[in-house]
């Protein structure tokens, strides 16, 4: 072996052992935030953010009512509607009832510190076939979930960052 060989491995080793023992470094174990969010969620708040004012908005009302069921075998379900809404009557009462809603349900994974979820149906047929991204973080028993900025389909296609914080409910 070369002195240059030996200098590389040593070099190698070491960095490799530096990225296990630093958290800035390593990927965190997220074996265990997997296992967290397996379970069913009580919707506690949703919340719009405009992302160019910061600007926070609460269209669904300050007590909307869902669950969120996130199996061990991978299905992801969430059911979403707003406060208050009355039972329609005529087709322009079904369309605001459609519009004070969201539910779909897909295959879901953990990337890194996101909840993943492939749309496979949908209150609204946009989300189909799309990856829906929420960067997620846990207080107590809330699951906190933050998604990118994106046209939303309730709003005429306003782009805003939906927040949502769910309840432990088992």
């Amino acid at each position: 072996m070369t002195a240059r060989f030996l200098r590389r491995a040593v070099l190698a080793l070491a960095l490799g052992v530096a990225a296990l023992a630093s958290p800035s470094l390593a990927s965190p174990a997220r074996a265990d935030d997997r296992e967290r969010i397996i379970g069913n969620w009580k919707l506690v708040t949703v919340t719009y953010e405009d992302p160019a004012t910061g600007a926070r908005t609460y269209p669904l009302g300050e007590h909307p009512t869902g669950y969120q069921i996130a199996t061990a075998g991978g299905r992801w379900l969430a059911l979403v509607t707003a406060e208050g809404r009355p039972v329609p009557g005529t087709d322009a009462e079904r369309a605001a009832a459609l519009r004070s809603m969201i539910s779909y349900t897909g295959r879901w994974r953990v990337q890194g510190d996101r909840v993943v979820t492939r749309v496979e149906a949908a209150w609204n047929q946009a989300w189909v076939g799309t990856d829906q991204e929420r960067i997620f973080r846990f207080e107590g028993n809330r699951l906190h979930l933050v998604g990118p900025p994106q046209p939303h389909p309730n709003l005429l296609g306003q782009v805003v960052r939906i927040i949502v914080t769910w309840e432990r409910d088992e």
